[in-house]
């Protein structure tokens, strides 16, 4: 870095304003950053200075007595000030021992003025310069990231932006790649690596919250300062990059760690684009297999590859994702439009899918995506970590491409050897009819429940005569009169026959529920609620749910009040 673009309090004493300066404490303060000039005369400035601020005052707010004068200066050096010039006069005709011994302890210039200078004169003169050298940063800053950006466009591209960078900021730089061997910048032996790897592996659990869009993270390492950068895209981290500093990372290193790690994210995005597409062409077997167009052990062997016997003997579950778009929102339906969302889509699942130790083999089809989720082991049960991927996949929204499209996910239980593929695909399609009565953007077959059964029953007949044998009186009286037995007897019995929360559910009073229940009872029989014919109504109503959902949908808090 070209260390004239930081402006310091040692620059501004060369200023010929401050021929007459004299520095009397925290002389080893001199490198401090100076951001910008400010005139200061009140003792209460806590909302006034933002840190970094050269402050010249004649000490008119803080020259009641000695406290006074420490507690200003000292609530300067909290607020991170870059030094404090007072002129000497009226207010402050010497400068308290006390004052020079607190500047000395906290290396905070501490200069004064020996004659009467005009403030005026000196804040125009800083502030040209650092105006002028700030401008100076940015068209660096531009120009580094510029060539960044061409560099990923080259052979090596991400360890040629990683030089740049040592080179441009003149530290250390650790590249830690989550799949791969960490890479220095300078090289150092192997003695000189261990403490930063060991630093790296004790911050775990305080990187696993921090996002690649997030500032440089900054942590103290031994007498150094070390920033953190992660490196990724799609919500998804690849990689990170420290920063070994002696001393603070200035604005003009954090901007370039940042134009870095965003480079190196595009040209890892372009590589996993392309290993997708690739994939995508490769496993167009899935979508046979899905199909149950696979019988041939050996055709089989030949398409999974070298590794079939390794992936033939893990559990997985079949995810079926269907792709909507509200109504309401009007898009550019092209061809291409919709290849590039479904690529990035299929990039997203795969980058989720492999986070929580999940191999997924995609294929997609019309609307709807089908993976196969392969179980790579891991400490935690892998339908948590798959419910973990799914509810990660259902917050993307921040994503451009995918902010207007509603996932709906349906997954089958698990199965075991490739060729139960088929078995677990019609799960999935099972699961994934049922969202209309789960209103579950995820629903796993295993939560199917009596309508894993009543699917299989449902050929036109069976059903609907099962329903009009226990709930037809209700049916026709709900058609006929316009009322909510059948919502209401649902809803009654799916909470355990509790009034009060049936009540509660259906937005009415208890009044208004104990009349319903009556006339339910006179339709029924007196008997309906013995454990017997209780069983029976319970999977009648939920073959009505099937067969109508929309006819069973509780009201919303919004709709009961209107």
């Amino acid at each position: 870095m070209d260390w004239e673009l930081v402006f310091s309090v040692r620059d501004a004493l060369r200023r010929p304003l401050f021929a007459e300066a004299e520095v009397i404490g925290g002389r080893n303060g001199l490198n401090r950053a100076v951001r910008w000039v400010h005139v200061l005369e009140s003792a209460s400035f806590e909302s006034l200075i933002h840190g970094e601020e050269m402050i010249l005052t004649t000490g008119m707010g803080a020259s009641a007595d000695i406290g006074a004068s420490l507690a200003f200066m000292q609530n300067l050096i909290d607020k991170n000030a870059a030094c404090l010039c007072i002129e000497l006069g009226v207010y402050f005709s010497t400068i308290p021992q006390e004052m020079i011994d607190l500047a000395a302890r906290h290396d905070f210039p501490l200069i004064v003025f020996t004659r009467t200078v005009r403030f005026v004169d000196i804040t125009l003169d800083l502030h040209s310069l650092i105006i002028n050298r700030h401008h100076r940063m940015l068209q660096e800053l531009e120009s580094i990231s510029r060539e960044f950006h061409r560099l990923t466009l080259t052979s090596q591209g991400t360890l040629k932006v990683l030089q740049l960078l040592c080179k441009s900021t003149r530290t250390q730089i650790v590249y830690m790649q989550l799949q791969g061997k960490p890479l220095f910048f300078p090289a150092l032996p192997p003695d000189e690596q261990l403490p930063l790897l060991g630093f790296f592996e004790s911050l775990g659990d305080e990187l696993e919250g921090v996002q690649p869009d997030a500032a440089p993270y900054t942590r103290e390492f031994g007498n150094r300062i070390i920033a953190l950068k992660p490196v990724g895209a799609l919500d998804q981290t690849w990689a990170y990059i420290m920063m070994v500093c002696n001393h603070k990372p200035q604005e003009f290193d954090c901007l370039l760690l940042d134009s870095a790690s965003l480079s190196i994210a595009q040209e890892l995005l372009r590589t996993r684009y392309m290993e997708e597409r690739k994939l995508f062409s490769e496993n167009l077997w899935v979508d046979e297999l899905i199909s149950g167009r696979i019988e041939d052990d050996n055709r089989l062997k030949s398409l999974v590859g070298p590794d079939f016997n390794t992936v033939n003997e893990l559990s997985y579950r079949v995810c079926l994702i269907e792709i909507e778009n509200p109504r309401d929102v009007k898009w550019n339906s092209s061809e291409n439009e919709w290849e590039s969302i479904t690529f990035h889509l299929s990039l997203i699942i795969r980058s989720l899918f492999e986070k929580y130790s999940l191999r997924p083999l995609i294929t997609l089809k019309n609307n709807r995506l089908t993976v196969i989720a392969l179980d790579i082991q891991s400490k935690l049960p892998g339908k948590l970590r798959l419910q973990q991927a799914l509810d990660a996949l259902q917050h993307i929204r921040a994503d451009e491409k995918l902010k207007d499209l509603q996932l709906v996910t349906g997954v089958s239980k698990s199965h075991k050897g490739l060729k139960q593929a088929y078995a677990g695909y019609q799960e999935a399609v099972q699961s994934l009819s049922l969202y209309s009565c789960y209103q579950k953007p995820v629903l796993f077959y295993e939560e199917l429940g009596v309508f894993q059964l009543l699917l299989n029953l449902n050929d036109g007949k069976t059903l609907e005569n099962f329903i009009r044998s226990y709930l037809g009186p209700l049916i026709d009286h709900d058609q006929t009169k316009g009322s909510e037995l059948l919502l209401t007897l649902r809803v009654f019995l799916d909470h355990d026959g509790s009034k009060q929360i049936a009540a509660r559910n259906l937005f009415i009073v208890r009044q208004s529920l104990y009349y319903r229940l009556d006339k339910i009872t006179e339709l029924l029989g007196e008997d309906f609620m013995l454990p017997e014919n209780r069983i029976s109504i319970q999977v009648a109503l939920r073959a009505y749910q099937l067969l109508y959902p929309e006819k069973l949908t509780l009201p919303s808090p919004r709709s009961a009040q209107l």
